[in-house]
């Protein structure tokens, strides 16, 4: 007995089951339709394959069974491609209050039915949304930093309203409560929502005199939307300003200062002028003090005239003190007869003042490297030391052993420098040893001669050009040896018609410094 009440049961599931899956086949479209009273709704079921019969039950009316042929309910015509398509719908012509809620659809493919439901939503207008005051502020004002709360009220409407906040135009987001929604009937049994959200924020100067705006949105409004609005009202002192520096001001004429402030309720105002008190709406003096000009939204606009206005008057230091029931502040004012305040940051002439600084120190930069590589001004030698090298090398010279056939030519007019290079600009001072070393090398390098014994193979030229590679340096008194300048013979062909070596050979020489100025003069007259 057990076994066959457990077989009838795993088959009522298995039919169960089955039945399931065939409902999840049916599609309806759209999931949920929104329409006011009056208006159309569509909705289409369809199952996708063919369709025996085609069942939809709508609340409020009575059941229908439908097909393409089928015109025994007005109002209700057939919506779809057939029942041979697979497809079965309504469309409701005007739509009631009664109809809100689910409408199903039965559809019998192959012997089973299988079923859909869509959510039908008749939308009803919520009623103006509400705006409530929550913090009481003093005789309908707040004051600057308390805290201000609020809520609004969206009643029995149908979908719930969306409610936004607004500062005039701004949004408001920052202080708003999640919103909460209430569910209701009304006589005809009909469910409503009523929508309530608060908000939470300090209050601040800027927020006086705007519209505190809340704003339900909703699918019947005319205009998609309703307000409910609140001016607010702060009081505060008078706001502090930095520094007000005044310009344009015309010597001689009336001069008048302007300061505009903020306040609320109106400041009673009164200027200090080196000692001076001028109240306002009072004279004194050359100076007049006018009451505050109200400019909207807590602005004044605080005056004060200076008759026959003077260069000293621009010196002098303005004082205006602006008080009310939540306290007192003082402005600084300063006055200039000058066109216009100076601009922030550096002007054009201060700019133009800079880029030439910078060529001039360019330029002499650049004069300096010159005169350092051509040896003018404070780099030239006027050491007198060169006149007595030609001296004291021809004397040299004519000393050595490999040089007695050697006559040399009387020394030129002018020296001839040395090709200019970035090295013998910024590396003069070298050594002789350094200095030989390297004509050695560059000899090599070009495969001319060396200074060997290959003179004594080839006949000698009759003149010679000295060339010195590099600066002599003045020795010093105190040096114990002499400083050697070594000196690069170029020979020339002897005029007697010799035949020129095949390779010209280049003899070095050394000069050799006396230790003192007194000996370099004997050898000049030697």
């Amino acid at each position: 007995m057990d076994t066959k009440m457990f077989a009838k049961s795993l088959i009522s599931v298995i039919m169960l089951t089955g039945a399931l899956t065939l409902a999840q086949r049916v599609d309806v479209t759209p999931q949920q339709v929104i329409a006011r009273v009056g208006e159309p709704a569509s909705i289409l079921c369809r199952a996708g394959r063919q369709i025996q019969y085609c069942r939809i039950v709508i609340p409020g009316e009575k059941v229908l069974n439908l097909a393409p042929n089928w015109t025994q309910r007005p109002g209700f015509p057939y919506n779809g491609e057939g029942l041979q398509a697979g497809q079965c719908g309504v469309t409701i012509e005007r739509v009631k209050t009664t109809n809100h809620g689910p409408v199903e659809c039965f559809l019998g493919v192959e012997g089973d039915e299988i079923s859909g439901v869509a959510d039908l939503v008749v939308a009803l207008e919520p009623q103006r949304p509400q705006l409530e005051i929550l913090t009481q502020g003093r005789n309908g004002a707040f004051e600057v930093d308390t805290e201000f709360q609020a809520k609004c009220i969206s009643h029995d409407g149908r979908p719930p309203a969306n409610l936004t906040w607004f500062l005039d135009d701004e949004n408001i987001f920052d202080g708003l409560t999640m919103p909460e929604v209430v569910e209701s009937h009304d006589r005809n049994n009909a469910t409503l929502y009523t929508v309530v959200q608060g908000i939470q924020r300090f209050i601040r100067v800027s927020d006086d005199r705007r519209n505190l705006i809340c704003r339900a949105n909703h699918f019947s409004y005319p205009q998609g939307y309703l307000d409910s609005r609140i001016q607010l009202l702060v009081r505060y002192r008078p706001q502090p300003l930095p520094l007000v520096k005044l310009y344009g001001l015309i010597l001689g004429s009336t001069g008048l200062v302007n300061v505009t402030i903020r306040a609320n309720p109106r400041p009673l105002t009164e200027w200090h002028v080196a000692g001076n008190t001028i109240q306002q709406g009072s004279r004194n003096g050359r100076y007049e003090a006018y009451e505050p000009q109200d400019l909207g939204r807590g602005e004044f606009n605080v005056a004060l005239s200076i008759a026959g206005l003077t260069l000293e008057d621009t010196t002098k230091e303005y004082l205006l003190r602006a008080s009310n029931e939540f306290g007192t502040t003082d402005y600084q004012v300063r006055i200039s007869s000058s066109e216009a305040a100076p601009a922030a940051g550096l002007g054009v002439g201060p700019i133009i003042g800079i880029v030439i600084a910078v060529l001039v120190i360019l330029i002499i930069i650049g004069l300096i490297v010159v005169a350092r590589a051509t040896g003018r001004w404070c780099f030239s030698d006027n050491s007198g030391a060169r006149p007595s090298e030609t001296s004291d090398t021809e004397s040299v010279e004519n000393r050595r052993e490999p040089l007695e056939n050697f006559t040399p030519r009387p020394p030129p007019q002018k020296l001839i420098k040395p090709n200019l290079s970035l090295n013998a600009i910024f590396k003069r001072n070298k050594s002789p040893s350094t200095v030989k070393h390297e004509a050695l090398e560059s000899q090599a390098q070009q495969g001319g001669p060396t200074p060997t014994g290959d003179d004594d193979q080839h006949p000698r030229d009759s003149e010679e050009t000295v060339i010195i590679t590099d600066e002599v340096t003045e020795p010093k008194e105190e040096d114990s040896k002499p400083n050697i300048v070594y000196a690069e013979l170029m020979l020339k062909p002897s005029p007697e018609g010799k035949a020129p070596p095949q390779k010209t050979p280049t003899e070095y020489a050394e000069i050799v410094y006396p230790k003192s100025q007194k000996s370099t003069t004997d050898a000049k007259t030697n």
